[in-house]
């Protein structure tokens, strides 16, 4: 593969308690749609239902539907199990972890007296758009490319001196260079030259990554609609997105001949790293009634801005044997005894969504509808996505984000996901039957992503009380990178598997 994009190992490695890559950006875009569990059984259409929680989320002039106040909660129980090919080389691993739906409470008003407006509602919701507890593991053999190159491009582009090379690059390059990972390259006449990696490519080494992720994309929804006599619905919510991420990296490289007198053994890089969010956003949307049975629907996300805390931690232990033995480094050692500190934004992508719903029996009196149909196409601007420095007087931060975000322009692109979904009413029993389909947001072609969703469940409703039971299975393909490398064509792990989530919602009208 050709290198994956040009200046993106430099953005690793500029500054390096500011090591935000496109990766980060496409953790706040790329995710399947989650609810209630009535929304995940009908596949997450809800561009044109409404009369659910979960359009609080989604197209809040949904809300615009409900005559009755309504409290609910949906938790939920997601089991990852992926499969990693790397360099040839097969790994599973599965991780299984709470989650949680659409929940709240929704409060409706009805106007007797007046003839245009019939009703309007208010809610107040929370829902875990995206959930990151997962495990990333791979390894395989690699006579290419080394981890340990990066910092050999980060000490070169700097024209780093030794002294710069000791103390400069505490997260990285540093701690390298400490436990003689990377030593200093010399001439003939014993002049320094530059610098050189212990690390034997022309033997190839036994590369593993494992990383264990935590945390979650949680959203607050504040919304409105109005019903203007059943016939058009107007509404908007005002969205806090709340981010927590948290990742603990172990990076190790073997040599794969365990030829005793070679002068590298191992090395281990080690990483914690957290990340928390807070921002804003809004979703506004329309659903029309042109005729009977049928309604469209269409709603646009706004891009939100989160302001972000990151910290770091990070440890190398090497093994250059005969050249320097067994040594250890850590940035804390470098940093007395402090985590490296970034604050940032990010702007994530504006999406858009167009629906139609065929309902038959649309009537007034919802309990008397028989089932539904219904489908979303929505687009995504996964390149949109932008980084900003919180310090606009640091220059070479504000250098490094616009950096950043030339390369996501030139890393992902905008595309559509389709979501197709149905319900079947008996009397108080329903069944549900859905599925969707996520394009992959990358515009390198060998970068194979996407994400097929079947889902289906049953849901029970009588008296004003409602319990619903659903389970989503999502086939995924996507990719994974251990390092980036400027200067050689980089080699990344193919990721497939499945993620399945299950999702009860119980809730009461009142």
């Amino acid at each position: 593969m050709k290198s994956y994009l040009p200046f993106i190992a430099i953005l690793f490695t500029t500054l390096s308690a500011s090591a935000q890559n496109p990766d980060y950006s496409l953790r706040m875009a790329w995710f399947n749609q989650n609810g209630s569990a009535r929304n995940v059984a009908t596949g997450g259409v809800m561009g044109s239902l409404g009369g659910e929680i979960t359009a609080n989320h989604v197209n809040p002039a949904g809300l615009g539907l409900f005559k009755t106040n309504e409290f609910v909660l949906s938790p939920g129980f997601l089991l990852n199990n992926n499969k990693f090919k790397y360099r040839g080389t097969d790994t599973l691993n599965n991780k299984n972890n709470f989650g949680y739906g659409a929940s709240g409470i929704i409060l409706s008003s009805n106007y007797k007296n007046n003839r245009k407006w019939t009703s309007s509602a208010f809610a107040l919701s929370v829902n875990q758009l995206a959930s990151y507890n997962n495990r990333i593991q791979f390894k395989g053999f690699n006579n290419m490319s080394s981890f340990s190159e990066q910092y050999l491009e980060e000490l070169t582009r700097d024209l780093a001196d030794t002294n710069a090379a000791l103390s400069n690059y505490i997260f990285g390059s540093s701690l390298a260079f400490r436990t003689f990972l990377i030593d200093t390259a010399n001439n003939a006449s014993g002049n320094f030259i530059g610098y050189q990696s212990l690390v034997p490519l022309s033997s190839g080494v036994n590369q593993s990554y494992d990383a264990i992720t935590r945390g979650g994309y949680h959203e607050i929804a504040l919304g409105m609609a109005g019903n203007m006599e059943d016939k058009l619905y107007v509404g908007g919510s005002l969205t806090i997105p709340v981010i927590s991420y948290t990742r603990d990296l172990v990076y190790r490289e073997t040599d794969a001949t365990n030829d005793p007198n070679n002068q590298f053994g191992f090395f281990e890089f080690k990483e914690n790293f957290t990340s928390r969010g807070l921002g804003v956003g809004a979703k506004i949307g329309t659903i029309y009634k042109p005729k009977d049975y049928w309604r469209v629907g269409f709603a646009i996300h706004t891009p939100q801005f989160i302001s972000f805390k990151d910290r770091v931690r990070a440890s190398m232990t090497a093994n250059t044997e005969t050249y320097a033995g067994l040594r250890s480094e850590n940035s804390d050692n470098l940093n007395s005894g402090n985590p490296g500190n970034s604050n940032y934004s990010l702007i994530t992508p504006w999406r858009a969504i167009v629906s139609a719903s065929y309902v038959f029996r649309e009537i007034k009196d919802t309990r008397r509808q028989r089932a539904f149909i219904s489908a979303d196409l929505e687009y995504v601007n996964y390149r949109g996505s932008r980084f900003a420095a919180e310090d606009e007087n640091d220059q070479a931060l504000v250098n490094y984000y616009d950096m950043l975000n030339n390369v996501i322009k030139d890393t992902y692109k905008g595309n559509i996901n389709f979501r197709l979904g149905g319900e079947l009413k008996f009397h108080t029993v329903m069944f549900r039957l859905g599925g969707a389909y996520y394009g992959s947001p990358y515009k390198e072609s060998e970068l194979k992503a996407h994400r097929i969703m079947a889902t289906g469940g049953v849901g029970y409703r009588n008296k004003g009380v409602f319990v619903d039971l659903s389970y989503a299975h999502a086939f995924n393909r996507d990719v994974q990178f251990a390092y980036r490398l400027n200067d050689k064509p980089n080699t990344f792990a193919e990721q497939t598997g499945s993620r399945g989530n299950v999702m009860l919602t119980f809730g009461f009208k009142f």
